[in-house]
């Protein structure tokens, strides 16, 4: 700690030079013998001179010349330690990958390898309560589920349609699925962690774990047993071979051990109980704070702490007795006048010493964004408040109300959050009009382009399939201009509402956006 010992604005310090500057030029100015040494001999001006009875070393100019040297050394800023600064999230994010190739249904870990994942994850999401977490699969392609979110009900939902059936590309390529996880993390202001849920990792993929060069640490949970079990279809039939015999898939452990050896993957097997979910949660906890503590915290400014010996000094310059118990009084008056309550009081209290901004900012370090959002008048810092609580239509309202490129940015990504894609397009291209060269911005902006780009995908498809069109098929309408003009009553409500009637299930959902995503990336 006293290495680590430094003033944050040392400048400041300057300030201590008018201390003993200012008790020199007070001193010659009340030294009456010095004043008057000139101009009367010396041995006359001693019995001019009527001395006070005793003399007094302490003056109120040593207390002004304190006042100003702890003020000066509280305005420098003195530091010896680390914190986190204000908005930082508290917990990693952590991205899951879950492999859903056809072996993950084997039935070797009850009731089968896939779904014993999906608890485990459950199990992560209970025990990590408040973290964001995002989802993705990946089988011969990869894709994300869903992306990095606060919403453990969300998550929960979009984990149940998970199964091999949805992927529109056989196979593994955990490689692949490194790379889009990564990619969706790089935005990310804090180190996360990516976990890979899988009954293997193919060989192939070790060069792609061994070069990592991201910032998040690879984790890998081997999902089976080594003596395997029968794998089952989707149809609840088992799996057979040329012969007519079950297919047995296997946990290929030697594998998995082999890639710890050539990688900085974190490897483990799955377990009976939770123990295995609590070595993650652990193991995310402790890599998170050491990452914290080394890029992603700031000094704290002990400073102020100082304010409390320059109030008090400066208490002493009242007049002695009556202006302190008149002061006492008013304060007394103005709490019962307040209403009484212990909360008012309090309110009161930090009314007097704190301006409503500092008052929100010791809230976001209690973790308290609530009363944060309420706090808060700055609109930037209160929209940020707001948006940390999920109140994201607030929060823009709030952002809105500054014209610049971060106002625009946080606007973006509230309503990324309401999935309002097309309108954060806007937001993220008023940003960069004000800051071109800002890469968050650009990333949010392709994320939201491809969003809008796959929500228009699905709902043309959803259209075509109601038309009974399939959707590479053209069809030619050879009946146009020969029917009746006419109009639909209702206009755009009724075609809302047509929409709204539409039931697509989350598997199916999910279905129909990883094929077009397979379909995209295909050379």
């Amino acid at each position: 700690m006293i290495a680590d010992f430094h003033f944050l604005r040392p400048l400041w310090l300057l300030a201590l030079l008018a201390a003993p500057l200012l008790v020199v030029l007070i001193g010659r100015r009340t030294d009456v013998r010095a004043q008057w040494q000139g101009m009367i001999a010396p041995h006359l001006l001693d019995h001019l001179l009527i001395e006070k009875g005793g003399k007094h070393w302490f003056h109120p100019v040593h207390l002004t010349a304190a006042l100003i040297a702890v003020a000066a050394i509280a305005a420098a800023g003195p530091t010896w330690q680390r914190e986190k600064p204000p908005f930082v999230e508290d917990t990693a994010p952590l991205a899951i990958a879950i492999d859903l190739t056809e072996t993950m249904n084997a039935t070797d870990i009850s009731p089968t390898r896939l779904e014993r994942a999906k608890l485990k994850v459950q199990d992560i999401l209970s025990m990590r309560k408040g973290a964001r977490t995002a989802l993705f699969a990946y089988a011969g392609s990869a894709h994300m589920v869903l992306p990095l979110t606060d919403d453990a009900n969300l998550t929960k939902t979009y984990l149940a349609a998970l199964s091999p059936g949805i992927m529109p590309v056989t196979g593994r390529d955990t490689g692949k699925a490194l790379q889009l996880v990564e990619a969706a993390l790089s935005s990310e202001t804090v180190p996360g962690t990516i976990l890979f849920m899988t009954d293997g990792v193919e060989r192939t993929a070790f060069d792609a774990f061994a070069g990592y060069q991201g910032r998040n640490d690879l984790m890998v949970l081997g999902i089976g047993t080594a003596d395997g079990g029968p794998v089952k279809t989707a149809d609840g039939q088992f799996l057979t071979d040329a012969t007519g015999a079950r297919v047995r898939a296997k946990l290929d452990v030697d594998a998995l051990k082999a890639l710890q050896s050539a990688s900085k993957a974190e490897v483990a097997t799955v377990t009976p109980d939770d123990a295995d979910v609590r070595w993650i949660v652990r193991r995310i906890q402790t890599s998170f704070a050491q990452k914290t503590a080394d890029g992603l915290t700031r000094w704290y400014d002990a400073g102020w702490w100082l304010t409390i010996p320059v109030a008090l000094m400066a208490a002493l310059w009242f007049r002695r007795g009556w202006s302190v118990r008149w002061a006492v009084f008013v304060l007394a008056i103005g709490t019962v006048l307040s209403g009484g309550k212990a909360e008012a009081a309090d309110n009161s209290f930090a009314d007097l010493w704190f301006t409503p901004d500092q008052q929100g900012l010791r809230a976001v370090q209690r973790g308290d964004f609530q009363a944060a959002a309420d706090d808060f008048t700055d609109p930037a810092w209160q929209g940020i408040a707001l948006y940390r609580i999920g109140r994201f239509q607030d929060a823009i309202d709030a952002f809105a109300q500054a014209d610049t490129a971060e106002s625009y940015y946080n606007q973006g990504n509230a309503l990324m959050h309401l999935d309002k894609a097309e309108e954060a397009i806007a937001a993220y291209q008023q940003a960069l009009k004000r800051r071109a060269d800002w890469p968050e911005a650009k990333q949010n902006l392709a994320v939201a382009e491809k969003r809008k780009a796959d929500k228009d995908k699905l709902e043309q498809d959803a259209q075509q399939e109601q038309a009974g069109i399939d959707p590479d098929e053209v069809q030619f309408d050879e009946k146009g201009k020969k029917g009746k003009e006419g109009t639909v009553p209702g206009g755009a409500q009724t075609a809302d509402m047509w929409m709204r009637n539409i039931q697509v299930s989350p598997a199916e959902l999910l279905a129909r956006k990883f094929a077009i995503e397979a379909k995209d990336t295909k050379p």
